[in-house]
């Protein structure tokens, strides 16, 4: 039967095809492919001899939906490459992978059309969940899907709309760590290079470098702060600014890593000497020629906090909305950045 099924060529061999040579029932096949009792030793071996035999691979998909779940998860971030996110996305398959969920991940590219499109196409192929970096816009686009019982995890951004479970890293403390540092080296004029203060994080950090001035007497000045995209242009304007001024900065403050990789490639960068902290470790940060100083966050611990989260709602749990915030730490490679001006 096994050759004659296989000569045919007619595609994977089904619990019918299991059945027939095992001489048994299809529900039988079922209850020895799915782990259950209530089948003899001699029938559970006729019925595995007949799978391997006739290589036969469950269809974990029908069996998910026939059981109400896919076993599957939607992620969605902003951009795959992007340090963090590569990060956080690794975090969470890993995470998955470890209880036999599978993981579905698209970007968004910051452009919220394509971010809804997504969500939908993943609800619409029965994900047992959503996590979410989320485009910083309105989402109650969701909210119709939260009430049917999709359970949602925000990571790093919330927005307005909607409030689900949230895990980030605690943005304000990090920034605090990285300014405190600059200020006990003896820096008073520090400069901010980072995201819009309309995006999440970048308004958390930015408060952040804010507290830190405030706590030591220091008086903010809005003229060194330059918020806009991670461009190298961006960054080159800032610097070239920001040292023409009468009373120019001693340090420099760089909120996310992609701020800092294109604050780095500038072409004015290395020739101002400006003690520098970055938000965000970056790869191959051993191989600068000058050690980088950063606020460290921890991707694989906010990935895995989410997945717990997740999955949480998807086994049943109720309750309040619960957010997470995970502390980032220091990390001084270059020693005490003194100021020298």
């Amino acid at each position: 039967m096994a050759n004659e099924h296989a000569s045919r060529g007619t595609g994977r061999a089904t619990m019918k095809d299991v059945a027939r040579l095992a001489g048994v029932g299809v529900k039988t096949v079922s209850r020895v492919v799915n782990g259950e009792a209530y089948v003899s030793d001699e029938t559970r071996e006729a019925v595995e001899r007949a799978i391997k035999q006739l290589r036969f691979r469950r269809n974990a998909s029908a069996a998910g939906l026939r059981h109400g779940q896919s076993r599957s998860v939607g992620l969605i971030v902003v951009d795959l490459g992007e340090p963090f996110q590569a990060a956080l996305v690794r975090a969470v398959e890993q995470a998955l992978y470890e209880r036999g969920v599978l993981l579905f991940t698209a970007s968004s590219g910051s452009d919220e059309e394509r971010e809804r499109a997504m969500a939908h196409e993943f609800v619409s192929r029965r994900v047992d969940g959503l996590i979410l970096l989320p485009v910083p816009r309105d989402h109650s686009y969701l909210q119709a899907e939260v009430e049917a019982g999709l359970p949602l995890v925000f990571v790093d951004r919330q927005t307005e709309g909607i409030s689900p479970d949230f895990v980030a890293s605690d943005n304000r403390l990090g920034a605090r760590l990285g300014i405190d540092h600059l200020l006990g080296a003896g820096h008073r004029r520090i400069a901010f290079i980072g995201e819009p203060r309309e995006v999440f994080a970048g308004g958390e950090r930015l408060a952040g470098y804010q507290d830190a001035l405030a706590r030591a007497g220091v008086a903010y000045d809005p003229a060194l702060v330059f918020e806009g995209a991670p461009t190298i242009a961006h960054s080159e304007q800032a610097l070239i600014t920001m040292t023409a001024f009468p009373d120019p900065p001693t340090a420099l403050f760089t909120g996310d890593s992609l701020h800092t990789i294109a604050t780095l490639r500038a072409p004015s960068f290395s020739s101002t000497g400006l003690a520098h902290i970055a938000f965000d470790d970056l790869e191959l940060q051993d191989l600068f020629a000058r050690p980088l100083d950063v606020v460290s966050q921890h991707p694989d611990t906010i990935g895995a906090r989410a997945v717990e989260l997740l999955l949480d709602r998807i086994q049943g749990e109720s309750g309040p909305r619960r957010e997470i915030r995970v502390e980032p730490h220091l990390l001084i490679r270059s020693g005490a950045p003194r100021r020298t001006g």
